[in-house]
């Protein structure tokens, strides 16, 4: 669920829930502010690489209730029963879950009605060196992601989400935050010990061909 910290820009002023919760905390708007923020955004940027299950939380510390967070815990990737969500990647909290994406689209462009870019889409793969490099570049999972993530873009579309863009994270293996190198979510090889030599995976194929055949169909089109 997309957090309602975009309602000032959209409808002019902050949740009602935000002004009950953090009351006199939050900045006041006057209509002049009111009119000039409202729906001043040409397009939302969203990120997203995984979807997971959620709950009402019960027990909350004074930190998490400052910034609203007490109202959400997160619960796992299991349905009951036990079933998991989705294949997982290499972090832990990365489930493959093209639905998800489907769902937030639907969600935010009802929510907010404006063009949608998906800037950030991936998955990483866990860094090995006692792994061959062919091995390392066979990476079937991350076809798979994409393929049915850009179906998801594709159902959402057909649902009249407007989306007008898609950009896969990442082209490269890069240095991921608190992971380091040791999470590679590129398209695209980086041999971290010889040289950064590049070395395109099956995804950075498989992304190349999708590419190509849409551009082919644009042309027959037009």
């Amino acid at each position: 669920m997309t957090p309602k910290y975009l309602d000032p820009l959209y409808y002019g002023e902050y949740p009602k829930a935000m002004r009950e919760r953090l009351g006199d905390q939050l900045p006041k708007f006057s209509e002049e502010d009111k009119k000039l923020l409202l729906n001043s955004m040409d397009f939302i940027g969203l990120n997203h690489y995984t979807t997971r299950f959620i709950t009402y939380a019960t027990d909350s510390n004074e930190e998490s209730r400052y910034y609203g967070a007490q109202e959400m815990e997160r619960i796992g990737m299991e349905w009951e029963g036990g079933k998991v969500i989705g294949e997982k990647a290499a972090s832990e909290w990365l489930y493959v879950v093209p639905w998800g994406l489907r769902k937030v689209l639907n969600y935010v462009s009802q929510k907010y009605a404006t063009p949608i870019y998906i800037t950030e889409n991936g998955m990483d793969d866990e860094d090995d060196d006692k792994l061959p490099l062919h091995e390392m570049l066979d990476d079937k999972l991350r076809v798979r992601y994409f393929k049915e993530y850009i179906a998801a873009v594709a159902a959402a579309i057909k649902d009249g989400v407007d989306v007008r863009g898609y950009f896969a994270w990442s082209l490269l293996d890069n240095f991921e935050w608190a992971q380091g190198y040791t999470k590679r979510f590129g398209l695209v090889y980086v041999d971290y010990k010889n040289g950064l030599t590049r070395h395109p995976k099956s995804s950075a194929y498989w992304f190349s061909r999708f590419l190509k055949a849409d551009n082919d169909k644009k042309g027959k089109e037009e």
